[in-house]
């Protein structure tokens, strides 16, 4: 199938499918829209089960980028790039060696960062090979003291923040006391979102497809672990896919209970079709380029300076902006994907307030 007719091929400015043989190197790189500034995107490994599902995947995660920074104000564009390879076993210096040089050679065009699969550690041999690379060098913490360079703990902030809007409008309840929550994916954003909601008294289950991720939020948080595919069916409040995408789709809706859908995970809709069938039957989901915008936020910030109060500050206007996205949503009575959409193409279109 041509590029320019894949259903996903959404007028983007440019697609790179990147190869390098003597590392093994397989990846594609997507620039979606860069008229509010460089594309930037995470760069994310996963051992895709063809090369079409890791086109389908990169040319949706890179829209959502600009539909991302667009809707957090943010001058930037979105791009997104994917490596076909296992995480867990696949890595290599020279093969993130590699795929810093394909980055280096589109001039800033494409701005790279960590993302489901990598970590500080790849972005650091990138930059060794790309000054185009960020999250790489430590910074200070939103709370104070020293971090690394990733930008999970503030994705992870914003979607706790627009998981308690959500709960507040979906629910009527302005805490998180006694709240189930079901977490799919206990990774960086995951974990860290578990951390925060049971230090505000929710009660969790958590699954996901890396044992060790289950275990660890069992025995430090005592979470509940439940099997991968036992996730959707839980008798909770909140469903929060902090996976991959794709997993709202017609099959887990039939097993999904929760009346509220609010996680870090990118394109959780495997159709605009699905978000038409959770409005009908009065399930709120936040949309995920709207709640989980803190990483690029931060990353923002990391660019073009700024203190960890102002991007504690702007990360904080997530909530804000989901309230309206509901609202819109329940005056309309359209859901709340399409209100997002809306919303997103209105700031592309208008001014930018990093």
């Amino acid at each position: 199938m041509s590029v320019f007719a894949h259903p996903d091929f959404d007028d983007h400015e440019q697609v790179i499918f990147c190869h390098d043989k003597a590392s093994g190197l397989k990846a594609i790189i997507a620039i979606h829209d860069t008229r509010l500034g460089p594309a930037l995107g995470g760069c994310r490994m996963y051992p895709y089960a063809s090369d079409d599902d890791a086109l389908r995947d990169v040319l949706r995660l890179s829209r959502g980028m600009t539909y991302k920074s667009a809707l957090a104000e943010l001058p930037l564009g979105g791009g997104k790039a994917v490596i076909i390879g296992d995480p867990h076993g696949g890595k290599s210096d020279a093969l993130f060696h590699a795929m810093g040089d394909f980055v280096d050679s589109l001039g800033g065009r494409y701005v790279t960062a960590a993302d489901s699969g990598t970590s500080v550690p790849e972005m650091q041999l990138m930059a060794q090979r790309t000054r185009h690379v960020s999250g790489a060098a430590p910074r200070e913490a939103l709370d104070g003291g020293m971090r690394n360079g990733d930008p999970s703990p503030s994705t992870a902030y914003g979607v706790f923040l627009g998981l308690r809007e959500a709960v507040r409008h979906r629910l009527g309840r302005d805490d998180l006391s006694g709240v189930r929550v079901a977490i799919q994916g206990v990774g960086h954003v995951g974990f860290d979102l578990a951390q925060q909601l049971t230090a505000a008294g929710a009660q969790l289950w958590v699954t996901d497809v890396y044992g060790p991720n289950v275990q660890r939020a069992v025995d430090e948080l005592g979470a509940s672990a439940v099997r991968p595919q036992d996730i959707y069916g839980l008798d909770v409040e909140v469903f929060a896919p902090c996976a991959m995408g794709g997993i709202l789709n017609a099959d887990t809706l039939e097993a999904l209970r929760a009346p509220v859908v609010a996680g870090a995970a990118n394109n959780q809709l495997a159709t605009p079709e699905i978000a038409v069938e959770l409005q009908r039957r009065n399930c709120l989901y936040a949309p995920d380029y709207a709640i989980n915008a803190g990483g690029i936020i931060d990353v923002c910030y990391e660019r073009t300076g700024g203190s960890p109060a102002q991007i504690r500050a702007h990360v904080e206007r997530i909530a804000p902006t989901l309230a309206l996205i509901f609202e819109r949503a329940a005056a309309e009575g359209l859901p709340t994907s399409v209100i997002a959409d809306r919303l997103a193409r209105e700031r592309l279109r208008g001014p930018v307030h990093a």
